[in-house]
């Protein structure tokens, strides 16, 4: 039987929400910590957020790793958590799902067994796969949950796609967004032109993931001529990992751009905003080195916030890359009013009790 996104969430989806990627938690053996895998949770449920991405990259795809088998752990912890979560709106629980597919079919049942929403479909790993043997996974995925389509970057394990493939993936049901993930203008546009050229674009939100210009694409409002007629699709919110450290002044820049958007006029403030979020994706998502320390960074935010107790990872060889702890120190200290320590400082306690 075919899932379906509720009406409600549906609305908030559309209307554009702050969907951060779940880190996990490690000990100094590298072995899952519950308690602070909790809080994280528990963070993200208390910032304000729209949802939370579980199993995807910040989580580390190793959790598939029969040595580790921590897939299904993960995915149960942060499902108890919304569970208890009292909130007043709409929150998205969506599965990172992967490989191929019989892989990720069986991925669906663990998500649906738990209650999740709607799963992020990973490209990565299927290079030799033709784009017609993908837009045929994707069917079959969306045939049992809604499908967010996933658009990575080269560099990390993505590869490039045709318009044509993005076009005929936009038509399959039951596909509910896509996240632009190309770090790439051109490819960008590629994606929400196939969105606006697809009888179902009013049913596909478009969400963000290029870290390279996160603020900017939020203000951006895309026209093609479709038939003769013009027609527009805005970038509406974002599914991150850069969104997994400070979170709460993510929701509200995000509240703050939806209230500007409707004004119809951005101020120029915001081209600025859009560099100084950049240049602190630079520090945590390390570019510097090929993203070699994107997930320790993302990590060391979090220590530094007392979220985490380390920065390890499933890879020992997942480290900061030199020069990339002083890269975090510096937006610290320059773009003060982007992090929420205070806020963390506040209920952190509240989120690791028992």
């Amino acid at each position: 039987m075919q899932a379906t996104l509720s009406a409600e969430m549906l609305a908030a989806l559309h209307d554009g929400i702050v969907i951060p990627a779940h880190p996990l938690a490690l000990d100094e053996n590298r072995k899952l910590d519950e308690r602070y895998q909790r809080a994280l949770s528990r963070y993200y449920l208390a910032s304000g957020a729209g949802g939370i991405a579980v199993g995807v990259h910040s989580t580390q795809f190793e959790i598939r790793d029969k040595e580790h088998d921590l897939f299904e752990t993960v995915l149960r912890m942060a499902a108890e958590e919304r569970a208890k979560a009292k909130l007043d709106h709409p929150f998205i629980m969506v599965a990172g799902i992967c490989g191929p597919t019989e892989q990720a079919l069986n991925e669906v049942k663990i998500a649906l067994k738990h209650g999740y929403d709607a799963a992020l479909l990973s490209m990565g790993g299927l290079t030799d796969w033709t784009e017609e043997a993908i837009l045929e996974r994707t069917k079959q995925v969306a045939a049992q949950i809604p499908v967010i389509g996933f658009y990575l970057q080269p560099s990390v394990g993505g590869r490039i796609f045709t318009y044509d493939f993005w076009r005929r993936f936009a038509d399959i049901e039951n596909v509910v967004a896509i996240k632009m993930a190309p770090f790439n203008r051109y490819q960008t546009i590629d994606v929400v032109r196939a969105v606006c050229n697809s009888s179902r674009r009013d049913q596909i939100a478009l969400y963000t993931g290029n870290d390279d210009n996160i603020v900017a694409d939020l203000f951006t409002t895309y026209r093609f001529q479709v038939d003769g007629a013009a027609v527009e699709k805005r970038i509406v919110g974002g599914l991150l990992g850069h969104w997994a450290v400070w979170t709460n002044k993510a929701v509200e820049m995000l509240e703050q751009i939806k209230k500007a958007r409707q004004l119809g006029s951005i101020e120029t403030k915001w081209l600025t905003t859009n560099i100084e979020v950049t240049d602190c994706n630079a520090a945590f998502f390390d570019p510097a080195h090929a993203f070699s320390g994107c997930i320790p960074g993302i990590h060391e935010v979090l220590r530094r916030q007392g979220l985490l107790k380390g920065t390890w990872c499933l890879n020992p060889h997942e480290q900061l890359s030199p020069g990339q702890s002083e890269e975090i120190d510096r937006v610290y200290r320059d773009y003060p009013h982007l992090n929420d320590d205070s806020f963390v400082a506040a209920h952190l306690q509240q989120w690791l009790e028992d």
